[in-house]
């Protein structure tokens, strides 16, 4: 997968995906698309990636507590 580096605006090609999804990881390892040959890889904050369309990542890829209020409202709903 591929995405933009905002300060940049250059492609990166995401190492593993599993990291770029899990909200507990601020930073996931990025190839630099440039030239011919594979850059090695470097690590990057999730702050300053998006899509290449400019849309943001999904929130839950990059907040571990996007669902913290809907968990703690049915927690709430069921002592009621």
């Amino acid at each position: 997968m591929f995405l933009k580096h905002t300060s940049t605006g250059k492609l990166m090609q995401v190492v593993d995906l599993q990291d770029l999804m899990n909200p507990m990881h601020e930073q996931v390892a990025m190839r630099l698309h440039y030239g011919e040959e594979a850059q090695d890889p470097e690590t990057v904050d999730k702050q300053e990636l998006q899509f290449p369309s400019g849309e943001a990542l999904p929130r839950a890829w990059t907040d571990p507590h996007y669902r913290d209020d809907e968990v703690e409202a049915a927690h709430h709903d069921r002592s009621i």
